[in-house]
């Protein structure tokens, strides 16, 4: 687990307390750097000037469980803000029933917040009457694809508010719940959101030779003209052999002197219990080729170096709720290949016509993975900071507690052309498009900046808390 890293601890003394809503999170630890805890750490320190926080922070085999973990001096210094207040419960796994009416007992919550895949919660739709006796359930929803999850109804329908991690997820909440309208429930659409102070490009003089330090080290004096980066765990649906493949593919066009001079750096583990021996890959397929593994935790620092020493980065992801790694990279001025699916749509900047698409749109064409209807349909236009690669074909996967969910896999001689798009740019003409794409994400319009994750979640659990009325227990149904 990496643990964050602030600066000496100052005491404050004295601090008025305000009056704020206290909201329990459960959720990856926050100190862990998973997608969600990363995230679960930008929502909570983007609104900690508005609410008080308590998680229940999972973990496989957590190292901190049986301790509470105060953050408020931490916290404090890290946001600026003086009556912080932010308490870790650390637990294996995600929590039970007892542990909840402890916590809602002894903290007093005013909202219970869930954010991952609901079959975790299951326990907590069972007892969703208990709960909404006395406060809300909110939900950072984050279900990436079709069809429609008709059996998550119940698990939508006991939320007070759902918050949307892409437009596709917003939409299918809409369809999944159609038919039974009601006025205190809300869904809406809260994009993660990227830290600025973390992920920019780099111009500064220093970290310019900082980061060419880094350069050098991690291709051991090679002269390489372009990098390809990966940032991603090596799982089964993120496709990461496929990466391999398409670089292969791309690689193996070029002339050796120029071959010679590319370079695929992939942040992840080699071998992973969910994913592939990479290693074994690379002897047996592409044994000549500079492809380069970093496995050490990096800081944020180093992590934004290595997104600014990249040419373009790549997420062929078959299921993809948003994508932090290639959203990072954009952040920083980099252009990146994705697959069309889930939530990196969102990314692409897709526009139909005039106006960028929404949830409504979604609605209608469901999603974009037919490559036949829309890639080369000229009224479906995408940002120059993204070479999308189109499925080229679509399984349905399954499980007992996920009975069905399209499995959206794109074609590594595809995603090769893509690769060779940008490296037939020059390098002035790829930071254009990765600029672009920095403007994209922190804009207005596609609010993927935390700035903007921090401020739409506090606009949106007001309304909630204004409009929350207790749930009776029961129903009383006429037979």
């Amino acid at each position: 687990m990496e643990k964050i890293n602030l600066p000496k601890l100052k005491k404050v003394s004295n601090v008025q307390r305000r009056n704020k809503k206290k909201i329990l999170l459960l959720s990856d630890d926050l100190r862990m750097s998973s997608g969600v805890g990363t995230m679960s750490r930008e929502i909570v320190m983007g609104t900690v000037d508005k609410f008080d926080w308590v998680q229940v922070g999972g973990a496989i085999k957590h190292p901190d469980k049986g301790k509470v973990i105060d953050m408020n001096q931490t916290t404090r210094e890290e946001t600026g803000v003086e009556d912080a207040f932010l308490k870790i419960y650390p637990i294996d796994g995600y929590g039970d029933p007892e542990l909840l009416r402890h916590l809602i007992k002894t903290e007093k919550p005013d909202a219970i917040m869930i954010y991952t895949d609901p079959r975790f919660w299951i326990w907590l739709y069972e007892m969703e009457h208990e709960v909404r006796q006395h406060i809300p359930i909110f939900y950072y929803n984050i279900w990436d694809d079709l069809p429609y999850p008709r059996w998550n109804e119940p698990y939508y329908e006991s939320c007070d508010l759902i918050m949307n991690i892409s437009k596709q997820t917003h939409n299918i909440v809409q369809n999944v719940c159609q038919n039974k309208p009601r006025t205190d429930w809300d869904s809406t659409y809260i994009p993660h959101g990227i830290n600025e102070k973390f992920f920019y490009p780099i111009n500064d003089e220093k970290e310019i030779l900082e980061m060419n330090k880094m350069k050098s080290e991690l291709f051991q004096g090679k002269n390489i003209d372009f990098c390809m980066l990966y940032n991603n765990r090596n799982i089964r649906r993120k496709m990461t052999s496929d990466t391999i493949m398409a670089f292969r593919e791309f690689a193996y066009q070029l002339p050796k002197e120029k071959r010679d001079k590319t370079a695929y750096v992939l942040h992840t583990q080699p071998i992973d219990q969910n994913g592939t021996d990479l290693p074994a890959v690379i002897e047996e397929l592409c044994p000549d080729l500079n492809i380069i593994f970093s496995t050490n935790k990096l800081e944020n620092k180093h992590l934004n170096y290595l997104y600014n020493i990249a040419d373009v980065t790549i997420n062929l992801a078959s299921n993809e709720g948003f994508g932090l790694g290639t959203c990072e990279s954009l952040m920083c001025g980099t252009p990146i290949i994705v697959n069309v699916t889930g939530g990196l749509q969102d990314q692409c900047g897709f526009r139909f016509r005039d106006h960028f698409l929404t949830y409504k749109d979604y609605g209608k064409i469901e999603s974009l993975h037919d490559w036949r209807k829309w890639e080369n349909n000229k009224d479906l236009t995408h940002g120059e900071w993204v070479k999308p690669v189109w499925p080229k074909s679509r399984s349905l996967q399954g499980s007992p507690p996920t009975p069905y969910i399209f499995d959206d896999r794109c074609d590594w001689v595809d995603a090769a052309e893509s690769i060779r798009h940008f490296y037939d740019m020059s390098r002035e003409q790829r930071k254009e498009c990765g600029f672009k794409g920095h403007e994209f994400v922190s804009s207005d319009e596609a609010q993927m900046s935390a700035r903007h994750m921090g401020q739409l979640f506090i606009d949106h659990m007001e309304t909630a808390f204004e409009k929350w009325t207790p749930r009776n227990r029961y129903e009383v149904v006429k037979v």
